[in-house]
């Protein structure tokens, strides 16, 4: 297996797209938050058109400038989900890097992944959906006015942080939480997987939550008169407690309440921006979804929060200075496509579920190994289904006509890594599973590493070795079906990233 993974990252893994070397510069920062408060009746990714109906609260951002040297980096955190889209991200890092003057590969987007969100754009599209188009055909973004917003706030909070750049040491702290989330990847008697909804948990005992990171680390970044000038938060669950996507809401549910408090009780006096980074969410959500509110949402905020307070005791200054950053480009490996035999089974199971859903049938819970719950309608279901249908339709006729071994072996894409002090980030475009953070974090040579799912962009859901079998057809180890068009993973599938990414805090680890 050691020598499998090495061929893989020797074949599909090229160091050095673009890097920033400044190991021992005083590292500077600077940050600052901008909000939106869109209306009702925007457009969300609900399946059905559902528009917004209500706004509990605004979408709040921060952007953070950092620089050593003369190298400067960019992260702009988000308690948002759609700006992630193919043709949303783009504009909005190609924004900040023109206002800071930056190349926009050292622009970071990092999306909460939170769903109680709306579309800035009114033709949004996913990386997923765009695997095989040219990318002169992504269609360009049009803004809706909660777009426009966005961008022009963003562009103004930009241009003011270079003034703003002042020196900072960093430090870390690692807590505890695992009271608000759960693994949502369930195996019944018959060895088949499937996702674990909320009317699942009831029957799974007593508050279910199974094996899920707990980890809540915080990084605090202090000037030299020890006041902090921002910090950064991280924790491993899809923002989804308020959520029901056929009743949307906008807020920015427990991850924006928990930097919220957090930001007042590191400066009580004076306003500060607080980072919150998404984790390796893919098969890991927070409780209450379809079920929850606002109310429990700020309730798990606040439990998050109090998590990240209690670490600070541990606070840890780190013993290195300065910054890295790279960009990594890192190939995924495919497995072929299902049999002829397999698909004209699937695209007929997935027809009768259609008419059916359509139809009203309550008795469309299950379809080709996705199972839904009761809290969504028939036709939501069957939107859903939908969806999937042209990928098995595309595959069968890539089996027909004989070009089934044309298809690509690799999905390659970029990773972003990134060193703080003793603190490394290794930022990946995927709905990551978490077993590919736990590599990071086990294998990292620096003090503590932070695996980042929700980066730039997404290609849907990443599963680990561990998670990439063909029998595993629940939504997340099958989001292949949502691709146009690639094939599934094959193993060690998303691993290949933990392996470039440690190699790379590998060198970071290393003194100039």
């Amino acid at each position: 297996m050691r020598r499998l993974f090495r061929n893989f990252v020797f074949l599909a893994a090229f160091s050095g797209l673009t890097g920033v070397r400044a190991a021992e510069a005083r590292l500077q920062a600077a940050a600052l938050e901008f909000a939106i408060t869109p209306t009702t009746g925007g457009g969300t990714s609900s399946k059905v058109g559902a528009l917004v109906q209500k706004v509990e609260g605004p979408l709040k951002t921060t952007v953070t400038l950092f620089q050593a040297g003369e190298a400067r980096v960019c992260l702009i955190a988000t308690h948002m989900n759609s700006p992630k889209g193919a043709n949303v991200s783009p504009l909005i890092r190609r924004t900040a890097a023109e206002a800071l003057k930056l190349p926009m590969e050292r622009v970071l987007l990092m999306v909460s992944h939170n769903h109680t969100d709306l579309n800035l754009v009114s033709n949004h599209i996913e990386a997923y959906a765009t695997i095989t188009m040219h990318p002169h055909d992504v269609p360009p973004a049009k803004l809706v006015p909660a777009g426009e917003d966005f961008i022009r706030q963003l562009e103004a909070t930009a241009k003011q942080l270079p003034a703003l750049l002042q020196p900072v040491t960093v430090s870390w702290a690692e807590g505890t939480e695992g009271r608000i989330s759960y693994n949502r990847k369930g195996r019944r008697a018959d060895g088949s997987s499937y996702l674990i909804r909320e009317e699942d948990r009831d029957l799974l005992g007593v508050d279910f939550n199974g094996d899920m990171d707990r980890q809540a680390p915080i990084v605090v970044l202090k000037n030299e008169k020890g006041e902090v000038v921002t910090a950064i938060t991280h924790f491993t669950a899809h923002p989804c407690t308020c959520f029901h996507p056929e009743k949307p809401i906008i807020f920015g549910d427990w991850p924006q309440v928990a930097c919220e408090h957090v930001a007042t009780h590191l400066s009580p006096t004076k306003p500060i921006a607080v980072s919150f980074l998404q984790g390796c969410a893919g098969d890991v959500n927070s409780k209450g979804m379809f079920r929850g509110d606002v109310e429990l949402s700020k309730k798990y905020g606040r439990m998050l929060a109090d998590s990240y307070i209690a670490a600070l005791e541990g606070l840890k200054v780190s013993k290195r200075g300065g910054m890295d950053f790279a960009v990594e480009k890192v190939g995924i490996p495919l497995a072929p496509l299902p049999s002829e035999e397999v698909l004209k089974g699937e695209i007929a199971e997935m027809e009768d579920f259609i008419r059916r859903a359509n139809a009203g049938d309550e008795n469309t819970l299950a379809c080709i190994g996705h199972n839904f719950p009761r809290e969504l309608t028939p036709a939501y279901r069957g939107k859903l289904i939908e969806m999937i249908l042209p990928w098995s339709q595309w595959a069968l006729e890539m089996r027909r006509q004989g070009k089934a071994e044309s298809v690509a072996k690799f999905l390659e894409v970029e990773i972003q890594v990134l060193r703080l002090g003793d603190v490394g980030f290794v930022c990946m475009p995927f709905e990551p599973f978490q077993g590919i953070g736990r590599q990071i974090r086990a294998g990292s040579p620096l003090p503590i590493s932070i695996p980042c799912g929700y980066t730039n962009l997404s290609y849907g859901y990443l599963t680990d070795g561990a998670n990439t079998n063909a029998g595993d057809g629940e939504y997340m180890s099958a989001h292949y079906r949502y691709s146009k068009f690639r094939a599934p993973y094959a193993k060690p599938a998303g691993d290949v990233i933990a392996v470039q990414g440690l190699k790379t805090l590998g060198r970071f680890a290393k003194p100039d």
